[in-house]
């Protein structure tokens, strides 16, 4: 069991944002850009204060499954970004919402902004449908909220090739597009929605192309300087169909601006 602890930073001045999940991806995204705007962070975490962590971020250790230290951590706050998630373990993150959402109801929390992904709704894979679960408590938890889906962001997606990429011949699954996003765009996102108040669940945010997974596949190992041949195979099992069908994608809302080529240029490997 965590240990809860109190912020350790004394709050001044104007009340604080939340954000769980603060040291992963898109919740590191969100911090950066919450200080960027001069607004006071408060970071939930069950492991201590990281030294990586920009000073003057309020911090808490505490355990979204457990609830300990959830009360101190939404006490006085403007608004929560709930960014923690673990794939790894969906039932958790259905169990951490509906924890954060007790604390939060209690604590009159004003705003509670959910990040989801595009495609809960469709895709039959479980995490999907764990943050599907996870929508609907947030729908109907008594805190209000904003549900913000994105599509997946560059990090994902690199990280998916390289598995896909590993052998002799990179495999991909055929008939299979994927429509990669900037995570500082999606942080821009929530950071202003966080500004505008709860508005429901609003428009997804989609990377600015839909790319099929044979080009992908191509560019990650130009840019990793690896000569492999690529192979579309089509990948059995329901999942795999409503990733063809496009159930992913949102070519509607392709609002973001950093291509995923611009990101293969600037990555360190």
């Amino acid at each position: 069991m965590v240990a809860p602890t109190a912020p350790d930073v004394p709050t001044t001045g104007p009340a604080p944002v939340l954000v769980t999940g603060g040291t992963g991806t898109l919740g590191r995204a969100v911090v950066h850009t919450l200080l960027d705007l001069g607004r006071p962070v408060r970071v939930l975490s069950r492991r201590p204060r990281s030294p990586l962590v920009p000073g003057g971020v309020e911090w808490v250790q505490g355990d979204l499954i457990t609830g300990d230290g959830l009360d101190p951590a939404v006490s006085g706050v403007s608004a929560v970004v709930h960014a923690a998630t673990d794939p790894s373990h969906p039932l958790d993150d259905v169990e951490a919402i509906a924890r954060l959402l007790l604390a939060a109801r209690s604590a009159h929390v004003p705003h509670l902004l959910y990040p989801s992904i595009v495609g809960v709704d469709v895709i039959p894979f479980r995490y999907y449908e764990a943050k599907l679960e996870a929508e609907h408590l947030v729908e109907h938890g008594g805190v209000p909220w904003t549900i913000l889906r994105a599509t997946q962001f560059h990090e994902l997606v690199v990280s998916m090739l390289g598995a896909l990429c590993a052998g002799p011949v990179a495999v991909v699954p055929a008939g299979t597009s994927v429509q990669p996003v900037d995570v500082r765009e999606v942080a821009a996102r929530i950071v202003g929605l966080v500004e505008a108040g709860p508005a429901g669940r609003v428009d997804d945010l989609g990377g600015p192309e839909v790319i099929d997974s044979t080009e992908l596949a191509a560019m990650y190992l130009d840019a990793r300087g690896r000569r492999r041949s690529v192979q579309a195979v089509p990948f059995p099992g329901e999942v795999a169909a409503a990733y063809r069908a496009g159930a992913h994608l949102t070519p509607e809302h392709a609002d973001g601006i950093g291509t995923f080529a611009e990101h293969l240029a600037h990555r360190r490997w």
